[in-house]
């Protein structure tokens, strides 16, 4: 039976695809949520 393989991240190949498949679509939502409050409050509190 094969040994795991962990990198620095004490992490199997496997376990680091599997949270890369969930942190990804996470990021965008919040970059996309985080874009969106900017654009609100700058069309309602115009800086520039």
């Amino acid at each position: 039976m094969a040994e795991k393989q962990y990198n620095l991240t004490g992490l199997s190949d496997e376990e680091a695809k599997e949270f890369h498949s969930i942190f990804m679509p996470s990021m965008y939502g919040w970059f996309s949520l985080v874009v969106l409050a900017h654009v609100l409050t700058h069309l309602r509190f115009p800086w520039i």
